[in-house]
């Protein structure tokens, strides 16, 4: 069973930045297909990010393109979200999500079977 966690979160003001990290345990982290959601006051799972096994795909929606960079170094079992000029309407519970039956990864949140707890990340302005 593979188990997922995140860390990094917290606050920080308006124009910031922030980068908070994903590891896998339970199972082999080169085999999964990887992604970042967030729940919000308007949405329960929002896409924010996701990257293929190799790391050499990934793809945004477009309030993150620009800002936000996700990328992983499958030899230290690590995959983060770098995120940079956040804004107030970035506060959420940030997820880590993960799927070893897909290569690509996916902006569907029921396509993940592996989620972490989240982490908090709180803008202020």
């Amino acid at each position: 069973q593979v188990q997922v966690s995140e860390s990094g979160g917290g606050v920080v003001q308006a124009g910031g930045s922030l980068r908070i990290s994903c590891t896998a345990s339970g199972g082999t982290f080169s085999r999964l297909a990887m992604g970042w959601f967030r729940r919000t006051p308007k949405m329960e799972r929002e896409f924010v990010a996701h990257i293929s096994r190799s790391g050499g795909s990934n793809a945004y929606p477009d309030f993150a393109k620009g800002r936000f960079s996700i990328a992983r170094d499958n030899a230290k079992g690590t995959m983060w979200l770098q995120m940079d000029n956040l804004k107030p309407d970035d506060t959420a519970i940030y997820y880590c999500a993960a799927d070893t039956g897909q290569y690509y990864g996916s902006t569907r949140p029921s396509d993940y079977a592996y989620w972490g707890h989240g982490t908090q990340v709180t803008v202020s302005s």
